[in-house]
């Protein structure tokens, strides 16, 4: 979900897919306790509508939170343990850090009203009342919006319980299922004729949203007073005397269990083996995962169409990248389904595998045109991957964990979930102590290279030691990587960092060895010439470096030649040139969720802008290029302020403004959301830019 930024609020919150109807009473209680109160959690059964309330409610008050109105999507969280991981990736705080995460997310939202909106809580009650808890300790200016089947069970939690909707002839149920009625039906139209047989059906559904919903789908093949006599029937025939439920539970279930009925047998099929997905998926994964017997493959996507029309899944896209989901009601329905068909291992396993294959696709074409289409495809597929993680550090076979953490080391390294991937690939080590195979060097490597940080000497040592294992598994040439000089270079030794590294103006071996890695040594090269303030060398390697990408298509390793050639440039003189190679790196970084380099890459705009005289502008970005590494945590990679060039701008910027006009700038700056950030960053040129 893309951070966006609106009349200057800040926040990911989605549009809203269809009218909002009702709840006014509802929506002026939560902004109030918004106003008064620090957590505020609402409650009720499955299908009441929580979600979309407390959806509509954020939208309604983001003019009083600058500091950022964010959902947290927790349904799909299938791991406890992650949970402030992915409040940090809703948020956009950047996991390559050193410090506590959720010491790192607390610094990362204060400073400014924020509103963070934790959406199905109950599935991971303990983890949210502690993230919670250590959130409000430690952001005096935050406010969360939790909805839950249970309450939290936080200090000062203040409750409000969602009721289904009132039933009368012109009260909200009968609003909501005319206007999805007439969504479903453009004829339908609610008339004083109607009227009585639309009140009787919501209040034959208890007026709970979801219902009322499922139910106004079927007027595309019922009349109305068939489709009365229908839920009659049948919700007399699905109660059962030995299962007693809440009776709004068991309207709920009914209905989803009559949609159920009116499905074909191989939609039925395929809604059971759909259950087993986290979050969406798209054809290709569908037809993976839930083939076989009755469902061929080829017959799939039409099933999709069908189930669809019917209002059992959602698709979301158009084009190639239509994408499906699926209520979690709706889901648990079908999981229940698939559990009663004796196949949830074998459909769990085809998912498992269907990603352990994704993640080795991946890997092989990283370095490659479809850098960033991977780059897209795996954030999208992020759940799924959780959950195929999941599964194998489940499965007797430990080495299919190592394989799957392993091959996935370049989204843990290269688009902003190292945290994650430290705490995967420990676990799918642990998993299997005693292995020593190809799979186990893959991912001791990955572990190595998402733990490492620039002046972490006996880290980089750790990161070239395991790769020279990894090359002898994979049985590949080892070429010389220069991260312990690198590390020197970072720490201010560039002396000895040249000494130890040899003649860094070397190219790589060209002898067939991994492409990755040749493309590291360039990259590092110009790094550590940078680092002595080599700068023509440091240009040459790093062009050479950005010639060897585009032949390949490869995004994320060319942003680094260009970041390099921009910082030389710089070193050199040049500013113009500087700004230019500087904003294609940020380009590509941002499109590959790079934060960590679009971080460096704001640096070095500082210094370039300051070199052509745009003081204002530059202030600016220093306070966006602050905040950006403010919240990243790492130590900066190679960043300019190190160099006298750097140092010499920021002093003249203080003179050249004044005190008070500088800080001000700053502050403006590390005010900026995303997308405007982004949007100064690269001079306007932001028409057309997916942040």
């Amino acid at each position: 979900m893309a951070a966006s930024v609106q009349g200057g609020r800040i926040g990911n919150l989605p549009a809203e897919a269809n009218a909002f109807v009702g709840r006014r009473r509802e929506l002026a209680d939560i902004a109030g306790l918004l106003g008064a109160e620090r957590l505020v959690t609402l409650t009720g059964p499955g299908g009441v509508g929580k979600s979309r309330l407390a959806l509509r409610a954020a939208h309604a008050v983001t003019a009083g939170f600058p500091g950022g109105t964010w959902l947290v999507e927790l349904s799909d969280l299938r791991d406890p343990d992650l949970l402030t991981n992915v409040v940090a990736q809703a948020t956009r705080l950047t996991e390559q850090t050193l410090r506590p995460l959720l010491q790192a997310l607390c610094e990362h939202l204060a400073g400014a009203p924020v509103l963070l909106v934790l959406d199905t809580c109950e599935h991971v009650l303990d983890a949210c009342a502690r993230v919670v808890r250590e959130l409000l300790a430690g952001v005096p200016e935050l406010r969360v919006l939790a909805t839950s089947r249970q309450p939290l069970g936080v200090p000062g939690e203040q409750l409000l319980t969602v009721a289904p909707l009132p039933l009368g002839e012109r009260d909200d149920a009968v609003a909501l299922f005319a206007a999805r009625a007439a969504a479903a039906l453009p004829a339908f139209t609610l008339t004083d004729a109607n009227r009585a047989d639309v009140a009787a059906v919501c209040t034959r559904l208890d007026g709970i949203p979801l219902a009322l919903e499922l139910a106004a789908v079927r007027l595309r093949g019922l009349p109305l007073h068939r489709l009365l006599e229908g839920l009659g029937s049948r919700f007399d025939l699905l109660v059962s005397p030995a299962r007693p439920r809440p009776a709004r539970h068991q309207t709920l279930r009914t209905a989803i269990g009559w949609s159920h009925e009116l499905c074909t047998p191989p939609e039925r099929l395929l809604w059971a083996r759909l259950s087993v997905f986290a979050g969406g998926w798209d054809v290709e994964a569908a037809e993976f995962v839930c083939h076989g017997g009755p469902l061929a493959p080829e017959e799939i996507h039409a099933l999709l169409g069908s189930l669809g029309e019917k209002s059992i899944i959602a698709r979301d896209g158009g084009g190639t990248a239509v994408r499906y989901r699926m209520l979690d009601t709706v889901r648990s329905f079908g999981a229940e389904w698939l559990t009663g068909l004796g196949e949830v291992e074998a459909v769990r396993r085809r998912h498992r595998d269907y990603f352990r294959w994704i993640a080795r696709q991946g890997e092989a074409e990283w370095l490659g045109p479809g850098q960033r289409m991977w780059a897209e495809r795996l954030s999208l597929e992020h759940a799924n991957l959780r959950l195929a993680i999941e599964e194998c550090l489940t499965a007797p076979e430990p080495g299919t964990a190592l394989e799957l953490t392993g091959s996935l080391w370049f989204f843990w390294f290269a688009c902003g979930f190292a945290e994650e991937g430290r705490t995967y690939l420990e676990r799918a080590l642990r998993h299997a102590p005693g292995d020593n195979g190809p799979e186990h060097a893959l991912a001791v490597w990955a572990h190595r290279l998402v733990t490492v940080v620039p002046d972490d000497l006996e880290a980089a040592e750790s990161v070239s030691a395991a790769y020279v294992w990894l090359a002898e598994e994979r049985r590949l040439p080892v070429p010389a990587l220069p991260l312990t000089g690198a590390s020197l270079a970072v720490r201010g030794e560039s002396a000895r960092s040249a000494v130890l590294y040899g003649s860094v103006g070397q190219a790589p071996a060209e002898d067939g060895g991994a492409e990755f890695f040749q493309l590291l040594t360039l990259a590092l090269q110009a790094y550590l010439l940078a680092g002595q303030a080599a700068f023509e060398r440091c240009a040459a390697v790093a062009e050479r470096l950005r010639a060897e990408c585009a032949e390949r298509g490869e995004l994320w390793m060319r942003a680094w030649g260009d970041f390099f050639v921009s910082l030389a440039r710089a070193g050199l003189g040049h500013p113009d040139d500087a700004v230019r190679s500087a904003r294609e790196a940020l380009t590509a970084k941002w499109r590959v969720h790079d934060r960590i380099g679009a971080a460096a890459v704001t640096d070095l705009l500082v210094v370039a802008h300051a070199a052509r005289g745009e003081d204002e502008l530059a202030a600016r970005l220093l306070g966006v290029s602050r905040r950006l590494w403010h919240t990243a945590g790492l130590p900066q990679l190679g960043r300019p302020d190190r160099t006298v060039f750097h140092r010499e701008y920021e002093r003249r910027l203080r003179t050249s403004l004044g005190e008070a006009r500088f800080l001000e700038a700053v502050r403006a700056g590390g005010m900026l959301g995303p997308e405007e950030a982004v949007e100064l960053a690269l001079g306007g040129a932001l028409e057309g830019f997916e942040v």
